[in-house]
């Protein structure tokens, strides 16, 4: 009985703690960060301090890939947790959105005067694209926009130049404009929208695209975006009013199969940290919230953080909560388990106990007119039984109604041998039993 109480005992403390180490929120998330030295692998760095900081128990492992589709594959085929993914390019089919980190505006910069006032009017001409690691990227995004208002890609040439070739294309009329994307704020926009106005000495221009939402419809992974005026600072401010334009963004996806706690952890340590993270680096700026109600996303928005955005504070501990409701439920279940178990045992134990003390008064009973052979076969099944009893009474501590079994059936078995004796028959010469 002890020992099937401290088996008990022992299954629902192993329980209790498997439960807690299970729901308790820890996890080793792996985060693709793209090339060393990549504005994506300085955030990714940044954000690691944070979370061990925020979250001790959340470890992010950093995975480095090659390029933004190796990073959507990895989503993809289980070999990241989370993965910084631009809109447009490979999203995986099943991502969903942490985190907006940047939001990248898609600009045709325009020399002053310039006749382009629509896409369709680039046929026939030379579009520079700024080298770099994304220069085929977005040639690629070039094309989709191209068809999309009826031009065929093939004639519209591309040439991928530096910041110091596009100067000397612009000033010798080589290109009819540079196709950028980039941040509002240093990168590949304000870059190419200086080397413009040093090529031409005037103030260039911002292409607008008065479809934006439509090409949204078609095209989930754009999005419309209103460039305010002198956003890129140029001198003349540039632009120098309020133009509509593309833009992609840039995201922390995770698998949609990520726990909501998980996922509302990791999304809440980058909404309420993005000061630290901005000490860190001057990327995370621009972090953003995803919008849980926005329609005909590409990489909808995972389930905890739209849960976090939407309630709050109080609904992420809840959930929390949640999780420890369903934790001693378990455990609530198992000890019931446990009890019916040991319940169980205990009757299995009480039926041998009966039975035997069924067979003790049985041989009493045979004892009192058994022949010599008879008798010895009785004494036989006494010694198995008494064997028995005791091995039973180590595991729970003896019971007084088989010790009154036993001796009842002894002495019957010694009276009778004693009468066998006294009347001469012959008796095998047995040792002394005792309880």
């Amino acid at each position: 009985m002890r020992f099937a109480l401290w088996t008990g005992a022992l299954l629902v403390i192993a329980a209790i703690a498997a439960a807690v180490h299970f729901w308790s929120p820890h996890a080793t998330l792996r985060v693709t960060t793209g090339a060393f030295g990549t504005d994506a692998q300085r955030l990714i760095g940044a954000l690691i301090t944070e979370v061990t900081r925020d979250h001790p128990r959340v470890k992010l492992q950093p995975v480095q890939v090659d390029d933004l589709a190796a990073s959507s594959r990895a989503i993809e085929n289980g070999a990241a947790d989370l993965a910084i993914i631009r809109s447009d390019v490979s999203p995986p089919i099943n991502g969903q959105t942490i985190a907006i980190l940047r939001r990248d505006v898609v600009a045709f910069v325009l020399p002053p005067k310039s006749a382009i006032d629509s896409i369709d009017k680039l046929s026939g001409k030379t579009i520079a694209i700024p080298q770099g690691r994304l220069q085929e990227v977005n040639a690629a995004l070039l094309d989709l926009i191209l068809g999309y208002y009826n031009v065929a890609p093939h004639e519209v040439k591309r040439l991928f130049l530096s910041p110091e070739e596009m100067v000397a294309a612009v000033h010798q009329r080589h290109i009819a404009a540079i196709l950028a994307v980039g941040p509002v704020g240093p990168g590949d926009v304000v870059g190419a929208v200086l080397a413009m106005a040093r090529g031409t000495a005037g103030t260039p221009t911002i292409l607008a695209f008065s479809d934006g939402d439509a090409f949204n419809r078609r095209f989930p992974a754009f999005e419309s975006y209103d460039v305010p005026e002198g956003a890129f600072r140029a001198r003349p401010e540039t632009p120098d009013d309020t133009v509509t334009t593309l833009s992609v963004t840039y995201r922390l996806v995770a698998p949609d199969r990520m726990l909501d706690l998980v996922a509302g952890a990791i999304g809440r340590t980058l909404f309420t940290s993005k000061p630290k993270l901005v000490a860190l680096t001057p990327l995370a700026s621009q972090i953003e919230a995803p919008d849980p109600d926005a329609k005909n996303p590409i990489l909808p928005i995972h389930p905890g953080v739209a849960n976090y955005l939407n309630n709050g504070e109080q609904s992420f501990f809840d959930e929390i909560q949640g999780y420890f409701y369903l934790a001693a439920a378990v455990l609530s279940i198992l000890g019931s388990v446990a009890t019916i178990i040991i319940g169980r045992a205990k009757t299995g134990r009480m039926r041998q106990e009966q039975k035997r003390i069924g067979q003790l008064i049985q041989i009493a009973d045979q004892a009192r007119g058994a022949d010599a052979e008879t008798l010895e076969a009785l004494e036989h099944s006494l010694h198995r039984l008494i064997d028995e009893a005791v091995g039973a009474a180590g595991r729970s501590g003896g019971d007084s109604t088989m010790v009154l079994a036993i001796n009842h059936a002894r002495y019957s078995v010694t009276a009778r041998r004693a009468q066998l004796n006294s009347q001469g028959a012959p008796s095998p010469t047995q040792p002394s039993l005792s309880m």
